[in-house]
């Protein structure tokens, strides 16, 4: 019967079994042969236990490794901003002395000047580039100005709102009194009626 193992720690576990089951029931028994070779209880014993110890042994260094991965995480960006500023301070430092700067493993950039073909190309290469992007400077675009053609612009009129004064009562005018439609019949008195008949002249 053949057993899969998976996994490496699986194997080291299945080692330190075989090693207490040699140690429990092979002790003192004759030699046993495998794979065509002869081992005794001790000899399988030492190579299950070198396995283990392999496992072992990488799983600490896999630890340790761990440890030092996150030591350095935490210490190593104060110590690269270190290594900037000691840098920038030799390069001022020894900016006239290249073989100085050779000594800190700093070569400095040699700026080589341009020939006259080189320079006339470059402005060349720009002016393109400019008008292949439209490119334009501040007065040139303070000169572009938009224009709109083919737009008529209709005013809206608004609807005409008419305002109506409310109607006032109608006021009688002074002095006039009610009509005579309206004033109730008067009766003549008797001296009234003595004044009429004075003034109206009488016939033979």
């Amino acid at each position: 019967m053949t057993t899969r193992i998976v996994g490496k720690g699986q194997v080291a576990a299945v080692a330190k079994q075989l090693i207490a089951g040699t140690a429990k029931r092979l002790t003192g028994t004759t030699p046993i042969v495998l794979a065509g070779s002869s081992f005794t209880p001790d000899q399988i014993t030492s190579k299950l236990q070198q396995l283990v110890n392999l496992r072992s042994a990488v799983d600490a260094a896999k630890a340790s490794s761990k440890a030092r991965i996150a030591e350095e995480t935490t210490q190593a960006p104060s110590l690269i901003a270190f290594v900037s500023d000691l840098r920038a301070y030799v390069k001022v430092t020894f900016r006239d002395s290249p073989e100085a700067l050779a000594d800190f493993g700093i070569t400095p950039k040699v700026r080589v000047p341009l020939t006259g073909e080189a320079k006339a190309l470059a402005t060349a290469k720009r002016a393109a580039t400019r008008a292949a992007r439209h490119t334009m400077g501040s007065n040139q675009r303070k000169a572009v100005k938009g224009d709109v053609t083919g737009v008529v612009v209709t005013p809206i009129a608004g609807p005409t709102t008419t305002v109506t004064a409310p109607s006032s009562p109608t006021t009688p005018a002074p002095g006039a009194g009610p009509t005579a439609a309206s004033s109730p019949t008067t009766p003549a008195t008797s001296a009234g009626r003595e004044a009429i008949g004075a003034a109206t002249p009488r016939t033979g």
